[in-house]
């Protein structure tokens, strides 16, 4: 198979989904919109999943698993909610499939397997895990409840991309029942910087943190906290939501608890999330025309060893100094490869390896293994050097952390450059058309221009940052006085 990548500048969507398929990170499914993830793909998702599931234990997170099922009636609970995915819930309606009497060898659906109530297919778990919670929770000594479940969620999507937005992807989501309304905002916040931390640490991705506007909210939700992040063709990515949801949930399934006043009240509720989407947003932000570039903390493989030598002799007395290598870089916690196989050439492991983004490769030729030197190359900056094996594994370590910061340097240096004011709708245009990124701009508040503004420009309200001046101004359609800037951008 050809390892040609369309470069960006000719098809950007192209060149991401060259770098998906051809980088080993997922394929298509026999299942329209569905996506296989691959060794390689889950891998990296393991290690993020890894990461982001020692943060939320860290905060006082427990892990559960609630059913995929959701009764119907219970998804109409909260009509928000339900409102909000109606148009994107896939329902299981029979238990039972039979010989097709007109059709032999085939199957059909047995009429008489009707379901006494339809099941949807879980678009996201507020449904059926507050349903669960009424029985959980009594009193405030039951509170609070700290929940987080790994999951699969259908979402069926008409426009698919892979990881971008699939119609059945991994995500986790967090459930979490409160005695106040303060410790609620304060626990959807904190999910907010668990998140930021995570992107901005792990991923070398610098996000935006904010709030949406009303129109931009979960459904559901009365406020909505998300990380915005900027992708190289200068569209947004929303890369995680942090949900306050109020008592909405509680009081359409009946939650109450007897707080230390003796007196019935309503539970307050938060819900968060975070998505193989990620992965789309790692391709986007850090890639380029020669393939994946992954920052070394999250990446499936850290370092990779390639030896060229001539022969069984050469061979083994490099094996020999391999392994010792090995086992130092293996004690750090550093995930290395030694790809001694014989069947491809270095050369076609050198582009391999360059695809599939490792951060660093390490050439171990037989004649500078007699001088006591390797070759170490960074998959960032394509730079190379000679480094002594007797400093070999300390460098290892130093180039790891310097590719982590360059990631991320790079990238926020590309952010802040694509943060941009416009004063008037000519502006704002000439932005979004020649430039891209964010346009900070004013708006008067109403879900009606926000609506204006997307359908002429297919820009939307990405955030309102959480650290927002607040300046005069006038609102870059309609003229109407506006107290602050909002963020819009294209998006994903």
């Amino acid at each position: 198979m050809s390892k040609a990548i369309t470069s960006r500048s000719q098809d950007y969507s192209q060149w991401y989904n060259d770098l998906v398929i051809k980088g080993g990170l997922a394929d298509y499914s026999a299942v329209r919109g569905c996506m296989i993830i691959k060794p390689y793909g889950y891998t990296l998702w393991e290690n993020m999943r890894d990461e982001l599931d020692r943060m939320f234990k860290e905060t006082g997170h427990q892990n559960a698993y609630f059913p995929l099922f959701v009764p119907k009636s219970l998804f109409e609970a909260e009509e928000k909610n339900a409102e909000g995915f109606a148009k994107e819930c896939a329902v299981v309606t029979h238990y039972r499939l039979k010989n097709d009497p007109n059709a032999p060898g085939k199957l059909m659906v047995d009429p008489e397997a009707k379901l006494e109530e339809e099941l949807v297919v879980r678009p996201t778990s507020e449904a059926i895990i507050w349903s669960t919670y009424k029985d959980w929770i009594q009193s405030y000594r039951d509170l609070p409840i700290l929940v987080n479940q790994w999951a699969n969620v259908v979402r069926w999507e008409m426009r698919t991309r892979l990881f971008l937005r699939t119609s059945e992807f991994l995500w986790q989501e967090g459930h979490t029942a409160h005695a106040t309304q303060q410790e609620a905002v304060q626990e959807a916040e904190q999910m907010l910087r668990v998140y930021a931390t995570f992107a901005e640490e792990y991923m070398a991705l610098p996000v935006i943190r904010g709030v949406k506007s009303p129109s931009e909210r979960f459904a559901g939700a009365v406020d909505t906290y998300c990380i915005e992040a900027l992708m190289q063709d200068g569209k947004a990515l929303q890369a995680g939501t942090s949900h306050f949801l109020g008592q909405n949930f509680a009081k359409a399934f009946d939650v109450k608890f007897l707080n230390k006043e003796n007196q019935q009240e309503y539970v307050w509720a938060t819900s968060w999330g975070v998505s193989t989407r990620l992965i789309g947003a790692l391709v986007m932000a850090h890639s380029d025309d020669d393939g994946l570039i992954l920052p070394p903390k999250i990446a499936p493989v850290q370092v990779v060893l390639v030896p060229i030598f001539k022969g069984e002799e050469q061979k083994a007395q490099l094996d020999e100094k391999v392994a010792d290598i090995m086992q130092q870089l293996k004690k750090l916690g550093i995930r290395v490869k030694y790809d001694d196989n014989e069947n491809t050439r270095p050369g076609w492991k050198f582009a391999e390896y360059e695809l599939k983004g490792v951060p660093v490769r390490v050439t171990v030729g037989f004649r500078d293994f007699e001088k006591n030197v390797v070759e170490v190359a960074r998959r960032d900056t394509k730079e190379k050097q000679t480094v002594s094996m007797d400093v070999l594994v300390t460098h290892i370590q130093d180039a790891l952390k310097d590719v982590q910061q360059n990631l991320y340097d790079k990238a926020k240096a590309y952010l802040e450059s694509h943060i941009t004011k416009a004063d008037t709708w000519e502006e704002f245009i000439k932005i979004l058309d020649e430039k891209g990124g964010f346009v900070s701009a004013h708006w008067d508040g109403t879900a009606e221009t926000e609506e204006a503004i997307k359908e002429k420009t297919k820009a939307t309200i990405r955030c309102i940052p959480l650290n927002n001046v607040q300046e005069q101004g006038t609102c870059i359609l309609t003229g109407k006085p506006s107290g602050q800037r909002v963020l819009f951008a294209r998006a994903y």
